[in-house]
Parts: structure tokens; C-alpha cells; sequence
């Protein structure tokens, strides 16, 4: 059973594992190698520490079953737009565990950070996506349009991006309810 519920203090361990985990297996051959296997979980977990402790919009999924412990599976995070023009919200992350993918996760975490973001006024919800990541298919399913290109560095590196936008952000709601 997965549950979705705003993030606490006590979750930024796991999530910065999930963000190593997922970082490691999505951008390997886009990143490279050497930088994937230095990604710090600890330091990730003092950003998220951090943003959890800000008021930020930080959503984790748990998969919880009778006899298993609970465990985060995924995380989105949400707030106001990084890079103005796109849309009035902005979805910052979303990562899962592979082990999780293709069971939902991604959207209801999806449905959890669009919902904050309706409420917190934004009627367009916009990511960013590397080109190349092999993910870049769910957004697309989902109704995200292509509309803006540009580059980003990680790691030294320049690596092509695509932001998706839902303009309305209602059409994400609805498609991500679905499953």
C-alpha cells in the first residue's frame, strides 16, 4: 500500500537516498560516472532537511504493508517558479525507487504537488526534464507540453533540458487522478 503525505524532518534521510538511488540509475550514461558515485546522501538530506524545515512543498510516498516497515519510495518537491515565464508553479523534483516505478508513485505524487500549488494559486504547473532522460515519456503522458528548451551544467558537463508545462494546471490533476 502506498501513502502520500507532506514530508517531516525525520524523512530527509530516506529521501536523500531515494534522490542518490534515482539520480544513479536515471542519468547514468548522461552524467558522468565519476560524479554519480560521489552523490552524498547525507548532503542531501541537509537540503532537504532544510526546504522540509522552510514550509516548502515536499511530498514522500511510503509503501507500508502488514509486517513490512514503512519506507519512502518517492518524493516530489513544489513551489513558486525558479525561472520566471514558463508557468505560475514549478515541480522541482520528482524521483521514485525503480523497484516502485510504473505503480502509480510518480502520479499521485504528481496529484499531491499540483494540488499544493492550486492552492497556493497557480493555475500552470511547469518541470524541467533532462532531454535525454528515459522518464521523459511519463510527462508527456500525462499532457505535459514540450515548451521551452535550454542547458543546464552538472557536473562540469552542458546537458540539454526540456520544460513540460500544464496550462491549466487542472488537465494535471485530472490525468494524474487516473490510473
Amino acid at each position: 500500500m502506498i501513502r502520500v503525505r507532506r514530508a517531516l524532518t525525520g524523512d530527509a534521510p530516506s529521501i536523500g537516498a531515494v534522490h542518490v538511488a534515482a539520480w544513479r540509475n536515471a542519468y547514468a550514461g548522461i552524467l558522468p560516472n565519476d560524479y554519480l558515485s560521489r552523490l552524498s546522501m547525507p548532503r542531501q538530506a541537509a537540503q532537504y532537511d532544510a526546504s522540509i524545515r522552510a514550509g516548502d512543498g515536499v511530498y514522500v510516498a511510503i509503501s507500508a504493508g502488514p509486517g513490512a516497515p514503512a519506507e519512502v519510495v518517492g518524493f516530489a518537491t513544489v513551489g513558486r517558479p525558479r525561472v520566471r515565464g514558463l508557468a505560475e508553479g514549478e515541480v522541482q523534483t520528482l524521483y521514485v525507487l525503480d523497484d516502485w516505478r510504473d505503480h502509480g508513485v510518480g502520479r499521485r505524487l504528481l496529484a499531491a504537488g499540483a494540488a499544493h500549488l492550486k492552492t497556493a494559486g497557480c493555475r500552470s504547473a511547469f518541470l524541467w526534464v533532462l532531454r535525454d532522460n528515459p522518464s521523459r515519456w511519463f510527462y508527456q503522458h500525462l499532457g505535459g507540453r514540450p515548451a521551452a528548451e535550454s542547458e543546464t551544467r552538472v557536473a562540469g558537463v552542458t546537458i540539454p533540458q526540456v520544460a513540460f508545462v500544464w496550462d491549466p494546471i487542472d488537465p494535471l490533476l485530472a490525468g494524474v487522478a487516473q490510473t
